[in-house]
């Protein structure tokens, strides 16, 4: 069955999604520190901000719960082999995901009609409470996706599904680094896009107070939380090299399995030569990231089955510009502390216009291709038995969890391969100790 229309209108519908779930995560926290700034300096340019923030996070709440409701739908039309399957394994994250949204949508509404009807420090409480569900919700809904790259909680025999257990599904091992990856990322996105566009009007008019604390508590919320990524990304990176060795030799455009492995700055894998050209490379690089020694040995692709292979080219490039975006936006943390500290953060015009110029590219890595193009991970359901995996344990019928989220890569030969990828390289039993 040829699914590319179905990965089409699923990718399309998660680009658009993403953009309002890692808004209502991170808008809510801006809101609350104007209004708590608000109370403590009486300010008025602070609760200005803080009713303004306010009102653009109800109207792009609701834009997200609509488009969050159409995947919903879309995961047991378009899915529904899949959801019949892990429906048991990872409906509790969703349940409390469900919950969780909820939970902010109500407290959302005392916050929107709670002004001078409530106390002043239960706003504050109930703007706080929007902000932590946000977290929440997109923290279980990650669990899912970490599943996916490192299924556990269940095992099948003979083709059937048994011994489920929720939550070691929940917590397995690609679940905290991935939660904590994505919340920074949430926050590093819409806190530098919210900067970048007070920049613009602060270069248009430094002294104005309203963009002045506009732009400081957006650089409060976003810079940190760059500054972070790299470290969190780098505990993803330790936990991906144990548990997907083919997603991190696609990822790195590696393809000899070597000791002293170089990490790869650029490049363009050529899958036919099996080579990457035209890289910057760090000899040790790699096996130091991965495994904390520069001796490590690094598997590469040549010594994995072929089909096991995610599309190296898109995988490779859609990472090394997360990468370079990540590593700016860093950069961008340590210039603006600098600044901050000589008391000139308004003051330099080339730090305003980088930060204008940075408004999306906190977005653009977010909706990269990398993590889900690059899964190798498979897990299969019960179905044709023409599919059946050679009588492995973990094998059974085959449609893979790739199938879901092959649709990333936009590219049709990526989804014809992905058809045909069914190992379970992190399977229990297999990749996972």
């Amino acid at each position: 069955m040829d699914l590319i229309y179905a990965r089409w209108q699923m990718g399309l519908s998660l680009a658009f999604h993403i953009i309002f779930a890692v808004i209502g995560m991170a808008m809510p926290i801006m809101m609350v520190v104007a209004e708590a700034t608000w109370l403590h300096t009486q300010h008025a340019e602070y609760l200005d901000l803080a009713k303004r923030w306010a009102r653009g996070t109800a109207i792009l709440f609701a834009v997200g719960a609509v488009s969050g409701t159409v995947l919903s739908f879309e995961l047991g039309l378009l899915w529904p082999a899949f959801m019949a399957f892990a429906g048991p394994i990872i409906g509790v994250p969703f349940s409390l995901e469900g919950f969780a949204f909820f939970l902010e949508a109500i407290f959302l509404g005392v916050y929107l009609y709670g002004w001078d009807r409530v106390r002043p420090t239960t706003h504050v409480f109930a703007g706080g409470i929007v902000a932590l569900s946000g977290a929440l919700s997109g923290a279980f809904v990650v669990t899912v996706n970490s599943w996916m790259n490192t299924p556990a909680g269940f095992r099948i025999a003979d083709g059937a599904l048994i011994a489920v257990d929720p939550f070691p599904a929940m917590f397995n091992p690609a679940a905290a680094p991935q939660v904590v990856h994505m919340l920074l990322a949430a926050y590093s996105a819409v806190g530098i896009a919210v900067a970048g566009i007070h920049a613009r009007l602060l270069l248009r008019d430094p002294s104005h107070p309203f963009h002045r604390r506009a732009f400081a508590i957006a650089l409060l919320v976003g810079l940190p939380a760059s500054l972070a990524q790299p470290l969190a990304g780098d505990w993803a990176g330790r936990v991906l090299a144990r548990t997907q060795p083919a997603k991190l030799a696609a990822l790195e455009g590696h393809f000899d399995t070597q000791t002293y492995a170089p990490v790869r700055i650029g490049g363009i894998p050529d899958v036919n030569a099996q080579a990457t050209r035209y890289a910057i490379e760090i000899p040790g690089g790699l096996s130091f990231l991965a495994f904390g020694d520069r001796s490590a040995r690094v598997v590469g692709l040549k010594d994995l089955p072929r089909d096991e292979w995610p599309p190296v080219l898109p995988v490779h490039l859609a990472f090394q510009v997360m990468v370079a975006i990540g590593s700016w936006l860093a950069l961008l943390a340590l210039w603006a502390g600098l600044l901050a500290w000589r008391r000139r953060l308004f003051d330099s015009r080339v730090f305003l216009g980088a930060t204008f110029w940075s408004t999306a590219l906190g977005f653009i890595a977010i909706s990269r291709v990398d993590r889900d193009g690059g899964r190798t991970a498979a897990v299969d359901h019960p179905g044709r038995d023409e599919d059946r995996g050679g009588g492995h344990a973990n094998a059974g019928p085959r449609h893979t969890v790739r199938a879901f989220y092959g649709h990333l890569s936009g590219a049709r030969r990526l989804g014809r391969r992905v058809d045909r990828r069914t190992i379970l390289e992190t399977a229990p039993g297999r990749g996972i100790q």
